[in-house]
């Protein structure tokens, strides 16, 4: 708990911490509308190929695959590849439905940078878009909120689009801190970014604990954590930003799992990884099926803050209420 109760006082410690706390109660209405919406928002599948796979053949069999199975794929599609298959793998690409994306990038844009790749150098192969604060990239790398809005910066400036993942550890959510994780990320990895630069934006929600472990968030809590990304926008931005933005799920994302989370109206696609190796399952999950929810009576998930603590604290014995209103308090001393 310790661990968690540092991550609140980062939270409220954070400048203008009541910027990145927009509250709940706007959802409902935000669901309604949310849904005559959609048109203007373009679904985003997207691979995360990772270090993978072993050769150049077998990139190129791999783009070749997902190529083939692009052409009558509902919305936009990306592929993000490693460094040395960029050039070939765009060839295969080329003039299809499928963009070429990169898994990294570094903000400077030449010098003595030994194994750094520059944003120039990935729009010379045909790059569209980037990457930016995967979970791997923290974890294994490091990478802190700093750099990662360095590069969300660098990515937008090259006039390339980034993908900005976000997204809670496992600690965090069974301390039910999701919504507060993502919008610190949210408010960090956009600092600097003007609403209008916002159209060179798509987030990844990730949560952590799903990555590559086979769980998958219920389409119900993936969409209750989307509606409150968005929700963050309309604070943080304008009603019309937050209508705009793409809100990818990425988490073991399957072909049986694909269909019901794309018909969630806050869910606009999906960041893919392990599936995305494998050119049929792939190739599903670019060809979604749009399940039909319009006749489905409307929830109001986003209830009362009172109402919500309540339920909170009948199910789980109070814990995650005393975190909840520690972290209340804390922003309420610091705004």
């Amino acid at each position: 708990a310790s661990m968690g109760l540092k991550l609140l006082v980062a939270l409220a410690a954070f400048s203008g911490a009541s910027a990145f706390a927009p509250s709940t109660s706007v959802l409902p209405s935000a669901r309604r509308s949310v849904r005559a919406s959609l048109a203007m928002r373009d679904s985003y599948m997207a691979g995360n190929w990772k270090l993978n796979p072993e050769s150049l053949d077998d990139a190129k069999a791999l783009a070749k695959e997902v190529v083939e199975a692009s052409s009558d794929m509902p919305g936009e599609s990306a592929v993000f590849v490693p460094f040395p298959y960029l050039g070939a793998v765009g060839d295969v690409l080329e003039g299809s439905k499928v963009q070429l994306g990169a898994q990294d990038c570094y903000i400077e844009a030449k010098g003595a940078y030994t194994g750094a790749v520059s944003m120039g150098m990935l729009k010379s192969t045909g790059v569209k878009a980037v990457l930016a604060g995967h979970s791997e990239r923290r974890s294994i790398f490091g990478e802190d909120d700093d750099t990662i809005n360095k590069k969300v910066l660098t990515i937008i400036e090259s006039g390339l689009d980034c993908i900005l993942c976000i997204g809670e550890t496992q600690e965090e959510y069974d301390m039910d801190l999701n919504n507060e994780v993502c919008a610190l990320q949210l408010a960090k990895g956009l600092q600097g970014v003007s609403e209008e630069m916002l159209s060179k934006v798509i987030i990844a929600y990730e949560p952590v604990w799903a990555i590559g472990t086979g769980k998958v968030a219920t389409p119900e809590i993936a969409e209750s954590v989307h509606a409150y990304i968005r929700s963050w926008f309309t604070k943080a931005y304008s009603k019309k930003a937050a209508e705009a933005m793409r809100i990818q799920y990425g988490g073991s994302v399957t072909p049986e799992s694909v269909d019901e989370l794309m018909a969630q109206p806050n869910i606009d696609g999906a960041l893919v990884g392990g599936a995305s190796l494998v050119g049929e399952k792939f190739a599903r999950i670019m060809n979604y099926k749009a399940l039909d929810t319009a006749a489905a009576p409307v929830e109001e998930k986003a209830a009362p803050v009172e109402q919500k603590a309540a339920l909170v604290e009948e199910k789980n014995g109070g814990k995650r209420t005393a975190i909840k209103e520690f972290w209340g308090k804390l922003v309420g001393s610091s705004a």
